[in-house]
């Protein structure tokens, strides 16, 4: 090997230490955000955990020391909870008949063993209406590594791998800075230093890049905090990413992570976590459970990923996409109904770097072309599917709402299967794969793994056989078993096209200038209404899980139509002009109400001043044009005593003013983000991201007149409808 010239080598090491050093700072800067968080986290725990020990029976100590400790004497004396003995002084217990030095230090030791293992394992639960100081110092150490986003734990890794390269590399490769240096060293150091110069060389080649990464990175983490008002404003507007890592800086324990795991055998579960998952093509971070599910369907190769309701399949199927392109795969394809077809589109591009291409409606044939040129996902419906030709490249295919397919007879079940047969890795999503009967989850499996059953009888050989037969195939998580490491609030944007009517209705809302009747156009006609057909879809969802909804929206002819649509009895609508006590009958009715339940309220009027906490989904008929609204709205049910992680759905119409409406509240959510990072205001309060501007209405209803090419021949027609609002019906 030939030794580079001395000079090349020092600056070589010169660009190396650069690098080195920069990863040095982003490393401490993380630690110091990290150690922050911990040490705001702490109290709060502590907290919780006092408040679950006095719900805690003193007789739990015995089962601590093993049955060792008599108890009788402690509850006689009425030291009836762990709590009340982990705060009781020595003297006070040992001066108990009974109670002598040995029982009283056995007594309290086991109470501080719980009390530990309590404060360990608690994720502490935000309330948005009780902003104590503690909670307020919590997200102000949190802000910081939410602000640097995604990109920051792989910027973490990068350094982290910099460093322990780098450290050893360097000192190796000094001996040939100058040639006095490595005449000295000897044969063999100069030829270990000459190997470490080609790594060095090695690592180099992407310095640019790698060091763009970590200064972004560095940059973000030293960017000011800010005061405790901001700082709850940036929760509200992305409490997931909030919650997302408290989830990831709590200690999980075994029976969390095994619940996070699906229960999943010892063995099998250790293979996925060695699964590796390349984050590059990713812009958004897992939970634990999710990063787990991804793996779980890479590792596996053709799987069924359960999980209940709302618990993100969509993220994990994208996360799992993400790796494979990253690694080379160039072409995959998504199946799924029509009604999610813009959803996936929209997920994919806003959750990875991955080109999205619809194939379907007007425009299919010019997208596959696309697609199979370019390579990227392609998204077709199960009415599409058959008609599409098998692609030997496809690196994985998705089939959502794989339910669908559970009747192996049907012709989108045999084009599943067709395409089942000729695809390496295949993933199957659903909630509920067996609707009905057993043979139906084995319909599914054998799309998969046909051989899977033939050892296993599910009704012979009994359910743990079962479990234990589709291990391989198949994982679920639900709520109840992952709840302490779900953040409390999942937003899903649920995007419905117009239909015919819906579209006749809004053009007509447009051409008047009638900005509060274009945004309710989508139920002008409900008999045919896309919105008030997935709401069905959602409300009969929930309902099949036992849960209790909350529908929102600011009309109250919508909400009748709402009504109306569901059939079965709701509660309400809470509306304006309710007396408070028929309000609180209401919500107590509801509350009160066995199972699921439906409770309808303009937003305006059930988001303020009551506890919706009985209710898990939360369903948005239209975007609202103060985002604060919406949050209020949600906190309501969203908030301490919460048992269930509340799902958002939130109903929108693409190519309509509901899109548009979006983007400004974005733009400006986006100014906003920007400006609070860099200041401190006092004028920086909720108000400031409300698009609460008098001209607002007038500029979207003209730029709707624009895009539908509605000719406006009576400017001032639209003053009225569009700065000042018509009344609500």
């Amino acid at each position: 090997m030939e030794a580079p010239a001395a000079g090349e080598v020092r600056d070589l090491l010169r660009r190396a230490a650069r690098l080195l050093g920069d990863a040095r700072e982003l490393i401490a800067e993380d630690g110091t955000a990290v150690a922050e968080v911990r040490s705001a986290l702490d109290p709060i725990r502590g907290r919780q955990a006092r408040a679950e020990l006095d719900a805690v029976p003193v007789s739990r100590l015995k089962e601590v020391t093993g049955g060792r400790l008599r108890t009788g004497v402690l509850e006689e004396a009425g030291y009836t909870t762990v709590l009340s003995v982990l705060q009781a002084t020595p003297y006070e217990l040992q001066k108990l008949p009974g109670v002598g030095p040995k029982t009283r230090r056995q007594a309290q030791s086991a109470a501080q063993r719980i009390a530990t293992a309590m404060e360990e394992t608690c994720t502490p639960h935000i309330d948005v209406e009780d902003r104590d100081a503690e909670t307020t110092r919590l997200l102000v150490a949190l802000y910081r590594l939410v602000a640097a986003g995604p990109h920051l734990p792989r910027a973490r890794r990068t350094s982290e791998e910099v460093v322990r390269r780098l450290n050893v590399l360097i000192p190796e490769a000094r001996p040939l800075r100058g040639w006095i240096r490595g005449l000295l060293a000897g044969s063999r150091r100069r030829t270990r230093a000459a190997q470490a110069v080609e790594e060095i060389t090695g690592l180099l080649a992407d310095e640019t890049q790698t060091r763009l990464l970590i200064a972004q990175a560095t940059t973000d983490l030293l960017r000011p905090a800010p005061d405790g008002t901001l700082a709850w404003i940036d929760f509200e507007l992305r409490a997931a990413d909030y919650y997302n890592l408290l989830a990831e800086l709590s200690a999980l324990g075994p029976s969390d992570q095994a619940a996070s795991e699906g229960f999943l055998p010892d063995d099998l579960a250790e293979q996925i976590r060695k699964q590796e998952l390349d984050d590059s093509l990713r812009r958004v971070s897992l939970r634990g459970y999710q990063g787990f599910g991804a793996r779980f369907a890479l590792a596996q190769r053709r799987v069924i990923l359960g999980d209940d309701m709302g618990l993100g399949k969509t993220i994990q199927a994208i996360a799992a996409l993400a790796h494979l392109h990253a690694r080379g795969t160039t072409h995959s394809l998504v199946v799924c109904p029509a009604s999610v077809l813009i959803n996936w589109l929209r997920e994919i591009e806003a959750r990875s770097s991955l080109r999205a291409y619809r194939l379907h409606g007007d425009g299919r044939t010019l997208a596959q072309a696309a697609w199979l040129e370019h390579g990227g996902v392609a998204v077709t419906t199960y009415d599409g599917l058959h008609t599409l030709d098998t692609v030997p490249a496809v690196g994985m295919l998705v089939v959502d709402e794989a339910h669908y397919v559970k009747n192996p007879r049907t012709r989108r079940s045999q084009a599943v299967a067709r395409w089942c047969g000729g695809v390496e890795r295949v993933l199957f999503m659903t909630g509920t794969p067996m609707e009905n009967r057993l043979d139906e989850f084995r319909s599914l499996v054998r799309y998969l793994r046909p051989g899977t059953f033939a050892e296993v009888n599910g009704a012979d050989d009994g359910a743990l056989a079962f479990r234990r037969a589709v291990a391989p195939v198949y994982l679920r998580r639900n709520q109840k078993d992952v709840v302490t490491e779900l953040p409390g609030l999942v937003h899903m944007d649920e995007w419905e096209e117009f239909s015919a009517a819906d579209a006749a209705a809004y053009r007509d809302a447009v051409d008047s200038g009638a900005f509060m009747a274009m945004r309710r156009a989508a139920y002008a006609v409900p008999e045919t209404s896309a919105k008030l057909e997935r709401l069905r879809e959602l409300v009969d969802k929930a309902a099949g899980a036992g849960l209790k909804v909350v529908v929102f929206s600011y009309f109250r002819d919508v909400l009748t139509a709402v009504g109306e649509a569901l059939g079965s009895p709701v509660h309400g609508p809470l509306r304006g002009g309710l007396e408070p006590e028929r309000r609180q009958e209401v919500v107590d009715a509801f509350t009160a109400a066995t199972g699921h339940a439906v409770l309808l309220a303009q937003i305006q009027t059930g988001g303020v001043g009551l506890n919706l906490q009985a209710a898990s989904v939360v369903i948005l008929c239209e975007p609202q044009v103060k985002p604060t609204l919406e949050s209020q709205a949600v906190a309501r049910a969203h908030r301490m005593g919460q048992v269930r992680r509340v799902q958002v759905h939130r109903l929108l119409t693409p190519d309509s003013m509901d899109e548009r409406l979006l983007r400004i509240m974005q733009a400006k959510a986006a100014l906003f983000d920007a400006y609070a990072r860099r200041s401190h205001l006092a004028e920086s309060t909720p108000e400031a991201i409300d698009v609460s501007d008098e001209t607002l209405a007038e500029q979207i209803v003209r730029e709707e007149r624009q895009r539908l090419g509605v000719d406006s021949r009576d400017p001032a027609r639209q003053a009225g409808p569009c700065g000042r609002p018509e009344p609500i019906t």
